[in-house]
């Protein structure tokens, strides 16, 4: 880099001398060790491609020097436009780089191309976010998220601990994994501080500069995934090329994912790649520029396989034959309740039965059947459906509610229900109701006066089947997704001036019997067995390693404490290619009072272990956050050790006032 600093790539060269066009990825997830199992998509877009592909480790992770004190810092967004430039460069490059990835990748990519880098032509961004405020693993609708603390906000902690590779770093690698230990910050400290929307989360957040960025983008999301929200905003909001690839996928490969049906995307990629860095002219630019799968009503299960549902091709965002219908509250359930105030006693355990935010391999699932959290939730039904009706996009709710407390939340659920009674969640949004009108400046409630709010829901689609309800749960938590409010107390909902709004599609696509996508190969790593009994057994399933039989996800309930809990873990092992191991454990708990919201903590546990004919490094994580009323409390600890013998121990302990949060 131009301040001196190294970063370390590895790059899979097609045969010959070239030149080629270049694709980059770059993450903070250590290439050749915890993530090496992704060089198979690398080889993959190397041989059938023709591309060159480079994966670096991100600045102070994996074996790039210097220090990574956060994520999406602006150094390095700087970092990799001088990467682009240095692939462009090369005597076998064409001078044309791609940018692609998933998650954080599919992050810094948006970020890339908002920095125009001359030699960066097109990127795809897989499960990507435009708004790291709303829709990230920080903060959902101007509230924390809670069991997402005990996953990847704590695992790099243990993970920004591990040395350089020393076959790679060469000589010093012991003096450059001091430093990293020593000057280490936990990026969450900084996330706890940052409560309301502003400078920090805007910086690397697309939205609402959508015109920063002019290259091409193609977008590939999931309806199980949580960073869904973004692909519709960003297919409107953008002005060049761009291209939709919407499936029914979680936080996972499209061969691998929970819930199916899944395919082979490399092709797809390809056929992008071709287009605009190699100038083909494939005809991608004059297909429909989306195509996502509509799901059907299908019984929910949180290791569902596959969904019900077909695939549907649109020329752009919005659909020209979409249309809003609004459902008033006055007319769900019996008519005898028209233009009563309903009253809703707050609970803090109200919503484990909606999945784990941004669900992937298990033990990380899908929904269940909504009805035991509907059992403390305001429940409205409207009559069955006579004929099938088809949502796609945001749904809203628009309603009045006045609070008994200062700082309130409002969780809002779209759910379908069968004939048999079976609660299917569709979609779901959460309010800080002290946010009510803005994300940067919250203002609290007064207690009793009245507040008309809008929650938007996420995006979905669903085809609701004749014979179905369309039902509607209002709640004051939605935890363990979310962090419960700081205190109980009631919520009242006046029906009468409330309504449920959803985007409907009327009229048949205006594309029909497009190809069908690649089915998987018959080798794609991790691809779930196709006997749902077997799942359980395949939990953490990434790449070709070997993954901990028993992944735990558990909801319990102390009925002495009247507290609720939910319990996960898993792990994997993997030998390397060069024979070294990787080891990975993790676990965490979070839990919540029934009748005292404010009395909640998460706690989480995770390692990492890397055997080398060098050393065998290993570093642990213990972190733990809880609340009361007025604050979170944090403590982490950290154990980094060589050979089985610690070699530094970190410890943080931290104090957040809860700023109407």
């Amino acid at each position: 880099m131009t301040d001196g600093v190294r970063l370390a790539a590895t790059l899979f060269l097609p045969d010959g001398e070239g030149p080629w066009p270049a694709i980059l990825e770059a993450l903070p997830y250590r290439k050749d060790d915890t993530t090496q199992s992704y060089w198979s998509e690398y080889r993959r877009l190397r041989a059938e491609g023709g591309y060159a592909v480079a994966r670096v480790d991100l600045r102070g992770t994996g074996s790039s020097e210097g220090l990574a004190v956060d994520e999406y810092t602006v150094q390095e967004q700087k970092d990799l436009c001088e990467v682009v430039d240095w692939l462009a460069t090369r005597e076998w490059s064409t001078g044309a780089v791609g940018m692609y990835g998933t998650s954080y990748s599919g992050f810094n990519a948006l970020q890339v191309a908002m920095e125009r880098p001359p030699a960066l032509k097109a990127i795809i961004a897989i499960y990507a976010t435009d708004d790291r405020y709303t829709d990230d693993v920080h903060y959902a609708g101007g509230a924390r998220r809670a069991l997402a603390f005990v996953d990847y906000p704590t695992y790099m902690v243990a993970m920004n601990a591990l040395p350089p590779v020393p076959s790679i770093f060469g000589d010093g690698w012991r003096e450059e994994w001091r430093r990293r230990v020593e000057d280490l910050t936990p990026w969450l400290i900084t996330w706890l501080e940052e409560q309301t929307d502003g400078p920090y989360w805007r910086h690397g957040s697309l939205r609402p500069a959508y015109e920063r960025i002019e290259c091409p983008v193609m977008l590939i999301g999931g309806w199980a995934d949580g960073y869904r929200n973004a692909t519709l905003r960003v297919m409107e909001r953008l002005r060049g090329p761009r291209k939709l690839l919407m499936g029914p996928w979680s936080h996972r490969a499209t061969e691998a994912s929970l819930p199916g049906p899944r395919i082979d995307v490399v092709p797809t990629m390809l056929r992008w790649w071709d287009r605009w860095l190699k100038g083909s002219d494939n005809g991608v630019d004059r297909e429909p520029a989306i195509s996502l799968f509509v799901r059907r009503s299908t019984k929910p299960e949180p290791d569902l396989d596959t969904v019900r549902g077909h695939w549907r091709f649109e020329a752009g965002w919005p659909l020209p034959t979409d249309r809003l219908q609004e459902r008033s509250l006055d007319l769900a359930g019996a008519e005898e309740r028209s233009g009563r105030r309903d009253v809703l006693d707050v609970r803090g355990d109200v919503g484990p039965y909606g999945s784990i935010w941004c669900a992937a391999g298990l033990p990380f699932g899908q929904p269940m059947d909504q009805r035991p959290d509907e059992a403390h939730s305001l429940v409205y039904d409207w009559p069955t459906l006579d004929e099938e009706l088809e949502v796609l996009g945001y749904p809203r709710v628009n309603l009045t509610v006045r609070s008994s407390a200062s700082v309130s939340f409002l969780s809002a659920k779209l759910c379908d229900v069968f004939p048999d009674g079976t609660s299917a969640l569709v979609s779901r949004g959460l309010l800080n109701l002290t946010h009510r009108s803005s994300h940067e400046r919250p203002e609290p409630l007064a207690p009793g006066e009245p507040y008309p709010v809008t929650i938007e829901l996420d995006a979905t689609s669903w085809v609701f089947e004749a014979g179905h309800r369309i039902r509607l749960d209002l709640a004051g938590a939605d935890w363990p997704n979310v962090w419960p409010p700081p205190s109980a107390g009631t919520l009242s909902v006046d029906r009468s001036a409330a309504t449920l709004v959803v985007p409907v599609v009327s009229g048949p696509p205006p594309f029909r019997h497009l190809p069908a996508f690649a089915a998987p190969r018959a080798e794609a790593p991790g691809t779930p067995p196709t006997d749902p009994a077997d799942l359980a057994t395949r939990g953490g399933v990434r790449g070709s390693g070997h993954v901990s039989p028993d992944p735990v996800w558990r909801i319990d309930h102390d009925a002495l404490k009247r507290e609720a809990r939910v319990v996960i873990s898993h792990g994997s092992e993997t030998v390397l290619e060069d024979g070294s191991i990787s080891i990975e454990r993790y676990a965490g708990e979070t839990s919540v009072s029934a009748f005292d919201p404010s009395r909640a903590r998460a706690s989480g546990r995770a390692s990492f272990r890397v055997q080398w004919p060098e050393a065998t490094v290993e570093s642990e994580v213990h972190a733990a956050l809880w609340s009361d009323e007025a604050a979170w409390s944090l403590e982490i600890e950290l154990q980094v050790s060589e050979n089985d013998e610690t070699r530094w121990r970190r410890r943080w302990e931290r104090r957040f006032p809860r700023r109407l949060a």
